[in-house]
């Protein structure tokens, strides 16, 4: 099935998002994607992100009673990995995966898991709602990253956490230029490849607990935040 990008499925060029990656995108065109992908999206990235998927986990340092926000369900693949002491809303734009995702949750039985379809630039919550907030592979994703990060960052109490996994453009530059050349064939398949994380940190104000490197090869980050 080919999928393009059409006119109106772009950004202004004063978008925020445009400083960030040389690719821009809708939500009608990241729907599209995602209904393509929902069949073979576990395939295809199920087993190799699935160290970063963990290791994310386990930075949220969920508690007993804790309120979690996971902002990009996707086929509910992270959701074997909650613990049943928690309370977790999981929301995602496109309807193809959150089907998926529901028939996972039923099959299982976690009653703690709830599943939304939302806009995740445009959270329905209200400020502080979340203890936890977490974005796995999804702020590549999404047509602007800072508006998503800048919502998790509202829905998040003070003192809370905020963790983002996620592909970002290299620091080599080398690497960076080649990144930027694919990137506009890369979201057909679901992700921007040269996504800028500085950028996207000073845009939104976060400052990083920690940065670290995850799966085999190493080319993505998990980033964890603290909400001051």
């Amino acid at each position: 099935m080919a999928i393009s990008l059409r006119r109106h499925d772009h950004f202004p060029h004063n978008s925020r998002a445009d400083a960030l990656s040389v690719a821009t995108v809708g939500n009608a065109f990241v729907d599209r994607v995602y209904a393509y992908l929902s069949p073979v999206y576990d395939i295809a990235f199920g087993p190799l992100l699935q160290p970063g998927r963990v290791k994310a986990i386990e930075r949220l340092a969920i508690e007993p009673g804790d309120r979690v926000l996971e902002v990009g369900a996707g086929t509910g693949i992270n959701a074997p990995l909650y613990p049943p002491h928690c309370e977790v809303t999981a929301v995602d734009l496109s309807s193809d995966m959150l089907e998926r995702a529901r028939d996972r949750i039923g099959a299982a039985g976690l009653t703690h898991i709830r599943l939304l379809e939302a806009d995740a630039a445009h959270l329905t919550f209200v400020d502080e709602s979340f203890d936890r907030v977490y974005a796995p592979y999804t702020v590549s994703v999404v047509p602007d990253p800072v508006a998503v990060v800048r919502e998790m960052c509202r829905v998040c109490r003070r003192g809370g956490r905020i963790v983002i996994l996620n592909h970002f453009r290299s620091t080599n530059r080398l690497l960076a230029r080649m990144e930027q050349a694919i990137s506009p064939a890369t979201v057909h398949i679901g992700f921007k490849a040269d996504l800028d994380r500085q950028m996207l940190l000073e845009q939104t104000g976060l400052r990083p607990l920690s940065v670290e490197k995850v799966n085999v090869p190493p080319i993505w980050s998990l980033i964890t935040c603290i909400k001051e």
